[in-house]
């Protein structure tokens, strides 16, 4: 798998993004009801190649799904309404199959529900990548984003104080947005476990693939085809499976990843029963 160059990677400035959604957002909100809801959902995790997976299930002819990746509808923008979350769909999808990608949806503790209420009968594909990597990836990506001021050891230490109530809050009003919740939960976001049962409680379990992003970057075109199989997309191949906004960064440190690993060893050993499989993470 190859990395995609950087310079063919279109970078929107934000300020030009927000008014594009919002024209397509007022739009679609008017013709709602001849827009589809998904057929499937990417749920998670965060860092972890579901932009990379969402770009090659729209490159499928049989495939289509908004424009832009996170649409955040149940975690983020739930208040908002199901004209407002079909409007982000094709107007036009005919036989194609529709679906959306984003990742905290694994996380966040209203999701499944919400989903379950709105979207019953979708498939879900969770992504999972060893949640050591993940986390650290998840700190640079935030670093580079100018909103983590400290370094990665004292970002884990103090994450959960950073979290102190702010779960509740995002349970207790629908509009609440948590920046500590967003951005800062390195440790938490990777005790897939017990996001995963949560999605099991709401729906059933030959609705949910779990895919292990090792998988995807080491056998692509394989793993590709798993999926299409599972979300019931007909067979096909790409001429490459580029790496999407992947990017270069100094290595942590071998005692904080030995501290990491022992944090982790124990949601691993209960997310591997969950799934009755080894996951190599060891």
């Amino acid at each position: 798998m190859r990395r995609l160059p950087a310079e063919v990677i279109p970078r929107v400035p934000e300020p030009v993004r927000k008014v594009a959604r919002n024209a397509v957002w007022t739009f679609g909100r008017l013709t709602a009801r001849r827009r589809p809801l998904p057929d499937f959902l990417v749920i998670g995790a965060q860092k972890a190649g579901t932009t990379a997976l969402y770009a090659y299930l729209r490159w499928h002819p049989g495939i289509a799904g908004p424009s832009w990746k996170e649409v955040s509808f149940f975690d983020r923008h739930w208040w908002r309404g199901e004209a407002w979350y079909r409007g982000q769909f094709p107007l036009r999808a005919g036989e194609r199959l529709v679906g959306e990608a984003s990742p905290s949806y694994l996380f966040h503790p209203l999701a499944p529900e919400r989903a379950r209420s709105l979207v019953p009968g979708a498939k879900l594909v969770a992504l999972l990548r060893d949640p050591v990597d993940r986390a650290y990836s998840q700190y640079q990506h935030e670093v580079a984003l100018g909103r983590e001021p400290l370094s990665f050891e004292d970002a884990l230490a103090a994450e959960d104080e950073r979290l102190v109530g702010e779960v509740e809050r995002l349970i207790a009003d629908p509009r609440a947005f948590s920046r500590a919740w967003w951005d800062h939960t390195y440790t938490a976001r990777g005790r897939y476990a017990e996001q995963l049962e949560r999605w099991l409680e709401a729906f059933p379990s030959e609705q949910l693939l779990v895919v292990r992003t090792e998988e995807l970057g080491e056998r692509p075109a394989e793993t590709y085809a798993s999926i299409l199989a599972f979300l019931g997309a007909e067979p096909h191949e790409l001429p490459d499976y580029p790496r999407v906004f992947d990017r270069d960064y100094e290595p942590m440190s071998a005692e904080t990843r030995a501290a990491l690993a022992a944090t982790f060893a124990e949601p691993n050993r209960r997310l591997e029963a969950l799934l009755g499989r080894e996951l190599g993470w060891s």
